[in-house]
């Protein structure tokens, strides 16, 4: 008789963000972009914090793309909750990241306005990141 194969459960309810982005690795509107190399959740706040970085320094010249949006739920139970009752209230929206992925492209301004704006950018942000360049950009 035959046994049926036991196999490992484990629960994986947040999902894992394995590899390398497979989509959003290039840059498609802008010049330059900036391009993450962790994976993590960037939460719909820090997505706007470093927006509202990169526009004050750039004085509102040139144009700024988000290559990101936060899809993601994420639930929380209140404090002091007994376990069960069922899955908690949604607390924030997060864009799940992983490494490769284009998050913010710049086009219409000066390759260092382009730079130091995406670096203040990226101050806001919980991953690290690499400055890219169009490859038919001359300067």
């Amino acid at each position: 008789m035959l046994q049926p194969k036991r196999t490992k459960y484990r629960k994986q309810q947040k999902g894992r963000m394995k590899g390398v982005s497979q989509r959003g690795n290039q840059l498609s509107n802008g010049m330059f972009g900036i391009k993450s190399l962790d994976s993590k959740f960037i939460t719909a706040r820090q997505i706007e914090a470093a927006r509202v970085a990169a526009t004050r320094y750039m004085k509102r010249e040139g144009q700024l793309w988000i290559k990101i949006f936060p899809d993601k739920p994420i639930t929380k139970k209140p404090l002091e909750v007994r376990m069960g009752k069922g899955k908690g209230a949604p607390e924030y929206w997060a864009a799940v990241v992983k490494p490769g992925r284009i998050m913010f492209e710049v086009g219409g301004v000066p390759m260092d306005v382009a730079k130091e704006a995406l670096r203040l950018a990226a101050q806001k942000l919980p991953v690290r990141t690499k400055f890219v360049v169009a490859r038919d950009y001359s300067a």
